[in-house]
């Protein structure tokens, strides 16, 4: 299982990623929190405020999580790292298994 994280400051990009990951049964389940986020871009010290995505899918699901994130994203460079589930409430993960 892998833990997909996404930013994203524009609430359309949010919606069409949560919205074409979860009816394509690439995702069992997506968290999104506010957060600030400071970083360098050409050069400089940029901060804006953005929402950060959590998506729980499958080790073989990251290729196609990953091209409709890029398919839908605003961003030229979006961020979008893979954590690996390796330890979980076992009942959870299999949910997770059960629906994508």
């Amino acid at each position: 299982m892998y833990c997909i994280v996404v930013t994203t400051c524009r609430r359309e990009d949010e919606e069409k990623i949560v919205n074409v990951l979860l009816s394509s049964q690439l995702a069992a389940c997506i968290n999104s929190f506010d957060v600030d986020s400071t970083y360098i871009w050409k050069g400089k010290v940029e901060k804006d405020n953005e929402k950060i995505l959590f998506i729980k899918t499958k080790r073989d699901r990251y290729k196609e999580v990953e091209k409709k994130i890029k398919e839908n994203h605003s961003y030229k460079v979006p961020e979008i790292i893979c954590i690996e589930i390796k330890n979980g409430y076992d009942g959870y993960l299999k949910w997770i298994d059960s629906v994508i």
